[in-house]
């Protein structure tokens, strides 16, 4: 039988985004796609329902709105991809293929940063080496993860920032993941928007405060929503 793979896209607010996105997906064949939507009060409700997509409503916050997809989700598989990022089908494909072999219960892309710029294509390069060799994994790198693993280790916290990190760590230690080297394309709309240097600061000053235990409470005060 053939994989199951059930397609979570968490979004709020992004219209601007999301139709290119899903999309792409669609293009893919999965078995279902499902996006949660935390709330939007712009047109992107109206865009997935034009699509016939199915949607889920969940209180806004990545981790509540990806648990409650999951829990309606029906694959063997769950992807979880934000709605500014895009696979290609080489990628699509190994991820399928990497997840039919029974090797491994889960995993992720590398990243890269959507910009010509030499700058986001280096801290494309170290975020990825950092998910290799460090197992310090974000969310804009397409996580996926076999359902059964997902539902034993109860999903994602329900915590306001580095949810995606914090779920990565406990996934690492449930069996054999993969970082494959085909890549997720996120968006540079944050690191434009709000300068390189300090964004990228800023992120390595979250993470690193996030491992070794700062309140994700205070550390998402840092990071605002950008659209």
């Amino acid at each position: 039988m053939s994989l199951r793979l059930s397609v979570i896209v968490p979004a709020f607010n992004e219209s601007s985004v999301i139709e290119q996105t899903l999309l792409k997906v669609q293009s893919f064949g999965p078995y279902e796609i499902i996006v949660s939507d935390g709330g939007s009060n712009d047109e992107t409700r109206a865009i997935v329902k034009k699509m016939d997509i199915k949607m889920v409503a969940a209180p806004k916050g990545r981790a509540a709105q990806m648990n409650a997809a999951a829990e309606v989700a029906a694959g063997d598989v769950l992807w979880f991809l934000h709605a500014d990022s895009i696979v290609e089908l080489n990628g699509y494909k190994k991820m399928v293929q990497t997840m039919s072999s029974g090797e491994f219960i889960g995993g992720a892309f590398s990243l890269d940063i959507a910009s010509s710029k030499r700058s986001l294509k280096l801290i494309s390069t170290v975020a990825t080496l950092r998910s290799k060799y460090l197992g310090v994994t974000y969310g804009d790198q397409g996580i996926f993860v076999q359902k059964a693993v997902f539902s034993r280790i109860q999903g994602y916290k329900n915590l306001p920032i580095c949810e995606d990190m914090d779920f990565f760590q406990r996934l690492r230690k449930e069996g054999k993941i993969a970082i494959l080297d085909e890549k997720a394309s996120t968006s540079a709309r944050r690191w434009l928007s709000e300068g390189i240097i300090f964004a990228t600061l800023r992120n390595w000053l979250i993470a690193s405060l996030f491992i070794i235990g700062f309140p994700p409470k205070v550390l998402s005060r840092w990071y605002l929503a950008i659209r």
